[in-house]
């Protein structure tokens, strides 16, 4: 069990920072034994401000149990405790880990499409909460062995991976996660202006309407690392093609070598050497599925290396990406959907991002 002095300046980020918990409020917390010790130290930095910590202690595995043996009328089942929750509380934070993260890819996707459909208006009750300021919620990763392999990297570099990444080995990172706000504001404040950007790179030219649209300042608030700035693109107003770097991992599948043509928004045309019909699925999950629903560019210079894990994999420098299904209504887009799915196109190598017909960005770095 990993035992570090930077776990507990964590859980006081997380407190003071990622949710600004106050006393007396509400917060569900949402993990599994692999990650006690962020738990407990949460547990302790939550009672310490005289909030009121209610844990939900998951086990992973139960979930294959449930998607896999659920009868029919079972399977797409969600407690109305949870919606609950979701309704009342204050804050909710997640913590992810898991002993093996491939353990849905043998589940039929169709009972695991069922599942989330039933759960879609968790996500949207959460959105639209969140949106009006009702409510906080952030996740983190806990290092664990599943991850570490994922990223074909020893535990040890794993968590200093982690650690590095959340700018923990700072003394005070919650001022350097507010140097990160000041610094990638300018960026928000450049791209509100912009009507329409257009992103190329090899295999990909891509032109999405933003005008009237809010950028994003994602700091280290809701996503802990963080290192984005994203908006959700014009209804109907995204063009062209695009050819992701990187697979896009969902359920424990690795879908691969991604193409996506879309046309008023839409993904007409979907491509894949790997798990192709598998992305044609998510595709047909629902109505808003197979809609643009974020655009975003990632800025977490620390996080170089791709490590199958899409909280830190979104954020890495010099890159950028789109998700497919639901937006988020701070944006002002409006799509919705049970799903969402980001795909990540590498900008570093020749790459580059235009406003209204002009170069701001190139080979992964920001010209303004």
């Amino acid at each position: 069990m990993l035992r570090d002095p930077r776990i507990e300046k964590w859980a006081d980020v997380i407190v003071r920072y990622c949710l600004e918990l106050k006393a007396g409020q509400w917060l569900l917390v949402q993990g599994n034994p692999l990650a006690y010790p962020l738990i407990d130290a949460l547990y302790r930095a939550t009672l310490k401000i005289g909030a009121r910590p209610d844990l939900r202690i998951n086990f992973p595995e139960l979930e294959e149990v449930f998607l896999r043996d659920a009868p029919e009328g079972v399977v797409d089942w969600v407690s109305p405790s949870m919606m609950y929750e979701m309704e009342h509380i204050d804050a909710r934070f997640v913590i992810i880990s898991t002993h093996n993260t491939k353990n849905l890819s043998g589940v039929d996707p169709a009972r695991q499409q069922k599942h989330t459909r039933a759960r879609g208006a968790l996500l949207q009750k959460m959105l639209e909460r969140s949106s009006k300021k009702e409510m906080r919620w952030s996740l983190t990763l806990y290092p664990h062995p599943a991850a570490a392999q994922d990223a074909e990297m020893g535990m040890e570099e794993y968590a200093e991976f982690v650690f590095d990444a959340c700018l923990l080995n700072y003394e005070d990172p919650v001022a350097e996660w507010r140097k990160v706000e000041a610094n990638q504001e300018k960026w928000v404040q450049f791209l509100n202006q912009v009507k329409e950007l257009r992103f190329k790179a090899e295999g990909t030219d891509l032109r999405v309407k933003v005008e009237g649209r809010k950028w994003i300042n994602c700091c280290g608030h809701e996503n802990f690392p963080d290192g984005e700035v994203f908006t959700g693109p014009v209804d109907g107003g995204t063009e062209g093609i695009v050819r992701f770097t990187y697979p896009a991992v969902q359920h424990g599948r690795e879908i691969e070598g991604i193409e996506l043509e879309l046309e008023k928004g839409v993904v007409a045309r979907a491509r894949a050497t790997k798990n192709e019909a598998y992305l044609k699925k998510l595709l047909d999950a629902d109505e808003g599925a197979s809609r643009l629903g974020e655009i975003a560019i990632g800025t977490n210079t620390r996080i170089q290396r791709f490590t199958k894990n899409i909280l830190f994999d979104e954020k890495l420098g010099g890159t950028f990406h789109l998700a497919i299904g639901a937006a988020y209504p701070e944006t002002g887009a409006t799509n919705k959907s049970a799903i969402h799915v980001d795909m990540i196109c590498n900008l570093r190598d020749g790459g580059e991002i235009l406003a209204d017909g002009k170069v701001f960005y190139r080979d992964g770095k920001f010209l303004i």
